[in-house]
């Protein structure tokens, strides 16, 4: 008898001990999928080379600021041209609140990316360079309410989108 119930005791405890287990993996889930995110977009191709474009980045979270951010531009792949994916630091940032190392929820940036630098003259030649090129944008944050954890999110592969009028940069589907 006095087995049976220890047997029982053992079980009542790996059983609470898995709750607790998956209370707080759920909680650490729900926590981290409410971090801000930042998206992306770019103003319209007017003149000049595509990858001269200004991108627009974004905090669409309604709670959390993006603290401390820095935008990196990755020029993932240019096909037919042998060049590894590069991260180039953003250029020309400019954030539209009184912060100017980061976003508040709801305000956007401005920043552009130093590509044509990147890619040599010959092939900057090559009017389909700008088809056969897939970017990706990097952000590194301060993790909310925390500070000192440093978060980095890539965000989806762009392509120049020329059935768009004006052309565009748009993520890929």
């Amino acid at each position: 008898m006095m087995m049976a119930r220890d047997g029982a005791r053992s079980l009542e405890r790996l059983f609470l001990t898995l709750i607790v287990l998956m209370v707080v993996a759920g909680l650490t889930f729900g926590a981290w999928s409410l971090r801000p995110i930042p998206s992306y977009s770019s103003e319209e191709v007017k003149d000049g080379s595509p990858f001269d474009v200004t991108f627009k980045v974004e905090n669409k979270d309604p709670w959390f600021p993006l603290a401390n951010l820095k935008v990196g531009c990755v020029l993932d792949h240019v096909r037919a041209s042998g060049l590894p994916p590069t991260l180039l630091e953003a250029t020309d940032v400019r954030f539209s609140s009184r912060t100017t190392t980061g976003l508040e929820p709801g305000e956007s940036a401005t920043f552009t990316c130093p590509y044509r630098m990147l890619i040599g003259h010959p092939i900057n030649d090559d009017p389909g360079i700008v088809q056969r090129s897939e970017i990706y944008f990097q952000a590194k944050y301060d993790l909310p309410l925390i500070g000192s954890i440093r978060l980095t999110d890539n965000s989806a592969r762009f392509f120049l989108n020329t059935r768009l009028l004006p052309p565009r940069w748009t993520s890929k589907p």
